[in-house]
């Protein structure tokens, strides 16, 4: 036989053909349910031996949610989903910096913000000492707000 030649007896046996009595009988919602199933354990699941200070540590989330509490006065959203913090950073001996901006370098509270905010921070129990960065580089837009943030305000 050469090897251009295949055994048509092989070719000819076919695999059963789909019917719909054999489909199973599920709602849109019981298959998106059941799609959703795979990941609920891998989302809910916390990392294990994370420092309290390192993102998602129980510290650094307190220092979040309290900056998550002051709203400037303008506008109806905090300034963590504003896009106002760049960064929190919390050090082993529980020192918080934050990396911050304000909407405009003219913004009526440009003198008071800063020192809510290093105030807010410091009284998250556990923090020692808060220290506030100002920075204007790079400059806020409305590209740093979040969906929620943007939702609240009508931009989306």
């Amino acid at each position: 036989m050469d090897s251009n030649s295949f055994d048509s007896g092989a070719a000819t046996a076919k695999p059963p053909r789909a019917r719909v009595e054999d489909a199973v009988d599920e709602s849109p919602r019981e298959t998106m349910e059941r799609k959703r199933d795979y990941l609920e354990g891998f989302l809910q699941k916390k990392p294990e031996n994370l420092p309290s200070g390192a993102p998602g540590g129980e510290l650094y989330e307190a220092v979040v949610a309290a900056l998550k509490e002051i709203y400037d006065p303008e506008i109806p959203v905090n300034i963590y989903d504003l896009g106002l913090i760049y960064g929190v950073e919390v050090t082993a001996d529980a020192d918080v910096s934050i990396t911050m901006t304000l909407t405009t370098p003219h913004c009526p509270v440009a003198e008071s913000m800063p020192g809510e905010v290093e105030l807010r921070a410091a009284s998250v129990p556990g923090v020692r000492d808060a220290e506030v960065n100002l920075v204007w580089d790079p400059p806020w837009g409305p590209d740093k707000m979040t969906d929620e943030a943007r939702l609240e305000l009508g931009m989306l």
